[in-house]
């Protein structure tokens, strides 16, 4: 009896259930599937456009080009002897015998010839490229204007309406700017911008006199106003929209169109406008200050005369204009509407391409200042076949070209000879900034074989 008792205390007093039905199992043991997000990717891979590519590739022969006239230009009667040219060219670069090769490549810009007295071969540019570097420097003054309304908009897109005098000299090619834009720009037009040196850092700012609110208008909305012109598209799916078109190869799945379409509704402030007194602690905040930073860099690129600049030159203005630290991650959540390329310098400097600006690899509106660099670039692809060598090298006089060329080099010899020279060294000061670990190794990415192109506006 005591036994029965005792045993019956230790069994449970919950009923075991009896055997589940098969069907209930077969429920139970299906997982749910997991949910998709739709949010845009923080980390993106790269995905080639090779029209960007070849744009660069050819840029990068274009930049020693360059780099060869400046030399050549220096010199008395702008010429060079060709035994002094192996010593010189080391200075930019070269190896041994790697210049006169380089030389040779580009008959239609280079012309050896023979001294008739001395009998020695000297190197000079031809006529066309000494055409080419007039035409480029009539162009470049006649849009000092237009340089004059970009300065300013990109002055007024700064924090504190000031930006540091060494950043805007580094990106003087770029926005269009005269190399003595000091002198010919900031002190001539004492009306728009104030010259002054800050007593902490004792480094030179260029400031704004006063804003103008009638230039505090971003290109992106004078395109959304067109295209609700001409298609139009319902105001509410364009009003905070961007132009997207993904290089040809790049996946969009199911979740993330949809991220993108909540993406191209989120609303945002003006880059031209005051932030400093708006609650930035909030999500919809961070995500308004994320949207703004791309109309930032958007807006930057459409200030620029060819649509493109070096992502470490947009990180000068990181600070001032409230951009992200990882730019390079930050621009890759975005390649429709930006190209980031690694060709054209070993990959140590990447160039941000504002995709809907091009077309084929031309710009859709281009300006004159850009058909006059792209001369030089027609002239450092034409054959060498169809160079016309002149043959008859003593008693060689060129009549008009020693004035053009006496006018090029007291120009050249005015500036100081500073044209081009350490910005690509003071670029590359910033690269830890910019957050740029691209390599040429990033060229081996994957492709695919699909294209599909996406507008935002459809």
């Amino acid at each position: 009896m005591l036994l029965a008792k005792t045993t019956n205390a230790f069994k449970p007093r919950t009923p075991i259930p009896k055997a589940l039905p098969s069907s209930l199992l077969s429920n139970l043991s299906h997982t749910r599937p997991k949910s998709q997000s739709t949010s845009i990717p923080k980390k993106q891979e790269r995905v080639r456009d090779h029209g960007y590519d070849n744009y660069m590739e050819i840029e990068k022969k274009t930049r020693k080009v360059l780099k060869f006239q400046d030399l050549i230009l220096s010199q008395i009667n702008q010429t060079l002897p060709i035994s002094r040219l192996d010593l010189l060219s080391r200075r930019l670069g070269f190896k041994q015998h790697e210049a006169g090769a380089f030389v040779l490549k580009f008959p239609h810009v280079f012309e050896i010839y023979e001294h008739p007295v001395q009998r020695i071969l000297y190197i000079r540019l031809t006529r066309k490229a000494t055409l080419q570097i007039q035409q480029e420097k009539q162009a470049l003054i006649a849009q000092i204007p237009d340089a004059v309304t970009r300065l300013r908009k990109l002055i007024m897109m700064s924090n504190t309406g000031r930006l540091r005098l060494e950043h805007v000299r580094i990106a003087r090619r770029d926005l269009g700017l005269p190399d003595d834009f000091e002198y010919s720009v900031i002190l001539k037009y004492p009306q728009y911008f104030r010259l002054f040196d800050a007593k902490e850092t004792r480094n030179k700012y260029i400031e704004i006199v006063e804003r103008d609110e009638s230039l505090a208008v971003c290109t992106i909305e004078r395109a959304r106003e067109r295209e609700y012109r001409v298609k139009g598209i319902a105001a509410e799916d364009i009003r905070f929209s961007f132009i997207v078109n993904f290089p040809p190869g790049f996946k969009i799945g199911k979740y993330y169109r949809i991220a993108v379409w909540k993406w191209q509704r989120v609303p945002y402030w003006s880059p031209y406008e005051d932030v400093s007194g708006y609650d930035l602690r909030s999500i919809e905040a961070q995500k308004r200050m994320e949207k703004r930073a791309v109309a930032t860099i958007h807006e930057l690129l459409s200030l620029t005369v060819e649509k493109k600049i070096t992502l470490e030159r947009i990180a000068h203005f990181r600070l001032a204009m409230n951009l992200p630290k990882k730019l390079k991650e930050f621009l890759l959540q975005h390649q429709g509407i930006f190209y980031i390329s690694t060709r054209g310098n070993q990959g140590k400097l990447h160039t941000v391409f504002l995709r809907e600006a091009y077309k084929r690899g031309d710009l859709i509106e281009p300006n004159d200042l850009y058909l006059a660099r792209r001369t030089l670039a027609e002239l450092v692809l034409l054959s060498p076949r169809k160079a016309k060598v002149d043959r008859e090298l003593v008693n060689y006089r060129r009549d008009g070209e020693d004035d053009e060329m006496s006018r090029v080099r007291s120009e050249f010899v005015g500036n100081g000879g500073k044209d081009r020279e350490g910005e690509d060294d003071l670029d590359l000061d910033m690269v830890s900034d910019a957050g740029s670990d691209f390599t040429d190794e990033d060229d081996d990415c994957v492709e695919t074989v699909d294209a599909e192109d996406v507008h935002v506006t459809e």
